[in-house]
Formats: structure tokens, sequence, C-alpha cells
């Protein structure tokens, strides 16, 4: 399968092969598949790619029919600990869209919610710049991403850490001045700020709050006793530890506060064995069990892809109400991502073969989420009876490393020009003209120098600092700190040039004598 269609999301993982039979015997598997040969491919292709990325914990998940048939742990859930088991729960990121856009389709059967009804009918003060595009845009464009609203402030609001009740509205309300960056209907555009307003909708059409809404509607009836609305709850509960990633290195992080604000468009909390319980209602017509979330036709609505997937020009497939649309040969793939700064997952279904799969990953950095669904798309190859194509976006780990020879260089940098000054002063034979003065060793010198340092200044105006603050705090201080460096040696180098060739030549004679 195409890379272009492994763009812009995030994977998961699992926990421990000595806890295998326990988790089996705790959680009824309809067989025992320890020595499958197909899950134990896929066990070893994630520790391969844990390995290769440096990630410290995964849960795995796999189900068939309406059975789970294969669950397991990898890493360590938090530092010095074990592996995460089937009930540890794992920040979702973006996966929590599938689960925003399902409460909505129970809304709509309920006939609480018409999807092709203007947002303001639900919420009558939302407004963007432009009146008439606040009036066209509708239910079925924010399920979508085909609102017209830009990706950019969806980004940028994942760093809005608000955490008072009343979060999302605000943000809602904030767009009064945001211009859209096409009409509503006329292309998609990855944006979280669709779904946040979607959770508004949900909270308008329901009368319930987003977080009591998805616990009573979608996580009671599905047994998903492990997953939560709260942070606070979750971590009561076993919530692995989250990491960060400093040029590919993960750290473990404290405390790192959810913005309550993008609940509905990423924050949901969950384990692998409740996600499968999840996956195996999509499988089968909205029932899990006795319990039944929604009909087989709005299951089927929900997976109908309702616009071409393009970003930068990329086709990634089709994008369906919360879920992406891809194949590998023939097979369907039905699948999401998502990331927050500490935390990934993937999941994905095989409609044909009516199997699923979810990865949770206590880890993530931006630069990571074209890679990790690489990984997770593969992973789907392989349950779906493929040899998986080899990884293409292998660099990408390569260029966050790549990102320390920035200061490396700049202190190379230093030292090679005091060389060469200290050589000026010694010897007024090599220095060079005033032309060459000026155009090799002052105005070529400035176009990176003044590249490097005019970064921070760029992403201030563009408003990505803080959210750069969290989701890449090795880009985000390498730039914040290489650049202002680079702005002051840009001048203070060219006025140690200029004065050094201002000043006569000092004899090694008189050098020696000023040392003794």
């Amino acid at each position: 399968m195409s890379i272009k269609k492994s763009l812009f999301q995030s994977l998961d993982v699992g926990a421990a092969p000595a806890l295998i039979r326990t988790f089996f015997a705790k959680t009824g598997l309809a067989k025992s598949v320890v020595d499958s040969a197909a899950y134990e491919a896929i066990d070893a292709y994630v520790e391969q790619h844990m390995r290769r990325l440096n990630i410290p914990g995964v849960s795995l998940a796999i189900v068939e029919g309406d059975q789970i048939v294969h669950l397991r742990g990898f890493g360590q859930a938090r530092p010095g600990g074990e592996a995460p088991s089937p009930q540890t729960p794992f920040v979702l990121g973006s996966t929590t869209k599938s689960f925003t856009a399902l409460a909505v389709m129970q809304l709509v059967e309920a006939g609480k919610i018409d999807l092709d009804a203007p947002v303001q009918r639900y919420l009558p003060w939302l407004r963007v710049a432009d009146p008439q595009a606040s009036a066209h845009m509708t239910v079925r464009h924010l399920l979508y991403q085909t609102s017209g609203l830009p990706g950019l402030p969806g980004l940028i609001v994942l760093a809005d850490l608000d955490g008072r009740p009343g979060a999302a509205e605000r943000q809602a309300r904030a767009l009064s001045t945001l211009k859209l960056s096409r009409p509503a209907g006329a292309a998609f555009e990855y944006s979280n700020t669709n779904y946040i307003l979607l959770g508004l909708i949900i909270e308008a059409a329901s009368g319930e709050p987003y977080a009591e809404y998805i616990q009573h509607h979608i996580f009671d009836p599905l047994g998903m006793r492990h997953s939560y609305t709260s942070q606070a709850l979750a971590k009561q509960n076993g919530l692995a530890l989250g990491h960060r990633y400093w040029f590919t290195f993960p750290f473990a992080v404290r405390n790192l506060p959810i913005p309550l604000g993008s609940q509905a468009a990423g924050q949901l909390i969950s384990s692998a064995e409740d996600m499968a319980h999840y996956l195996i209602a999509h499988l089968n017509g909205g029932r899990y069990g006795n319990a039944h979330i929604l009909s087989g036709a709005g299951i089927d609505e929900l997976h109908r892809g309702g616009t071409e997937a393009r970003e930068l020009g990329v086709s990634m497939g089709q994008y369906a109400m919360g879920w992406f649309i891809t194949d590998i040969g023939r097979t369907k793939i039905i699948w999401h991502s998502g990331n927050v700064p500490d935390f990934s997952s993937y999941m994905a279904l095989l409609p044909q073969q009516k199997k699923g799969v979810i990865l949770l990953v206590n880890a993530d950095h931006y630069g990571l989420p074209p890679v990790l669904p690489e990984v997770g798309l593969r992973v789907t190859a392989l349950l779906a009876g493929q040899q998986p194509a080899p990884i293409q976006l292998g660099l990408i780990p390569w260029a966050m490393r790549a990102l320390l020879l920035i200061p490396l260089l700049q202190i190379a940098g230093v030292a090679a020009t005091l060389r060469l000054l200290r050589r000026w002063r010694r010897d007024a034979a090599l220095r060079p003209s005033r032309g060459h003065v000026w155009g090799l060793h002052i105005l070529l010198p400035l176009i990176p120098n003044l590249a490097l340092a005019t970064i921070p200044i760029f992403l201030r105006i563009r408003g990505m600092l803080r959210f750069l603050s969290l989701f890449t705090p090795d880009f985000f201080w390498t730039a914040l700190i290489c650049g202002a460096f680079a702005g002051g040696w840009t001048f203070l180098r060219t006025g140690l040039i200029l004065q050094t060739l201002r000043k006569p030549q000092v004899s090694r004679n008189r050098i020696e004598d000023t040392i003794l």
C-alpha cells in the first residue's frame, strides 16, 4: 500500500507475555491463540517497531466476529513497571472522533439531530467571520471535515489548557473572527474544531454534558469499565504514564493536563480490552453482547466515505464519520489514529473479514503521526493475511534526531570563525578583499543565520509556540535557543569581522612577547 495513504495521524501497541494466560482467564477469550502463527507474527512486528521507534509501552487487542481473540502487552506501562494489561487505560487522541460521530448518529436515530440541518439550529450563537458561511455549515459538514474550518486553529486549540467548565463553548465562540479556508462542503480539511463543535451539538441535542453522554450511552452499554472521560479518575485506576519524545528518546511526563475544551476531538481515555468491545460493536451492526448501541444502517452510515481525504495534495483515501477509509490491495480498511503530547493510538476494522485491531501507545511526538499509522496499517495487513509493505517513512525519526546537529553546527561555525579571525590578525596577506568580505564572509552566512533566527518569530506570529512546546518539545527548544543564538551571533560575527579587518597585523614576535 502507498505511504500516501498513511499520512497524518498515529499508532498504538500492547503489554507482557508472562501475563497472557492470566489475561485470557480474566477476559474470557473465545479461544487460546498464544500459539497462532498469525498473532505471533503481529506480536513480533510490533516488538520490532517498538525497538526501532523507542516506544516504551503498547497494549494490543484483536477481535474476530464478536469475540476478542488476542490480547497482548509490550514494554512498560510506566518506567520500572510491568507491561500494560488489557485493562490499562491510555489517552486515545483523535480516535475519540469516532465516539463523537457515533454519539451524533445515536441522536440522529433518536430524532434529535438532523445531519443536514445547519449547525446554528443547535448552536444559534455560533459565528465565523462570514455570516453567510456560518449559516451554510451543516452537521454533516462537521462530521466529514468539509466545513471549511481551517486545520491550523484546530491544532492550536489542543494547547488551550483551560480546564474550567464551558471551555469548549468559549473556544467555539472565539471563532467569530475566523475566516474559513474554503466554502462549507467544498473539500476536506482535517480540523479538530469540527469535532469540538460536534461535542457541543451533542450536549445541546441530548441535554447532557458530553462526558456524561459518552459514559451513559456508549461506555456503559458496551461494558467499557476501564474507559474514562476524567483524567483524575483514570489515574486512580492505573492510567499508563505518558511519554514525550526528545530527539526520538522517550521521557516520562507526569501530570500533563488534558485540554478539556477539545475532549470531543481527542481526549477520551480507554483500554485495549474496552476498545475491543467497541470494535466488536462496529463490526456487528452496532451490537455487543446484549447491548445495541446503533442500528446496522447507522453503523453503515458512519463507515460510508463522504469525501476524498487529501492533505497537501496527497490522497489518503476517503473520510467517513470519524474514520478514514483506504485499502490494502483489495481489502477495505476503516481506520483512525490519534495523538496527544504523551499518548497515541491506532484502530482499524476489516469489515469483509469481520476483524479489528487496536494499538495503544504511551508516548508521542508530533513528528510521528505519519510514522505510527504506517506501522498500524502494516499490522492490519498482517491481520488481513497479507505481507506488509516495507516501511517507507523510516527517515522521519532520523530527521528528528538530526535536530541535534543544529547546535553542533552552530558551535562548529563559531569555532571556525574565531580561527579565521585569528589568522587574519596574524597575517594581513590572508585578509580578503572588501568585496569578498561582504559577499563571502558576511552576506552569505547571513542567510542561514537569519533564516534560523526568524523561525521562532514566524511560529509566534502563527500562534504555534504553545502547541509545539507541548507536542514537539525538542523542536520547540531547538528553534527557540538556536534561533535566538543565530540572531545574536549574526550581529556579533559581523562586528568581529569588521573590527578585525580595521586593525593592523599583529606580529608573531609581539604575540610571543605579550604571552611572556
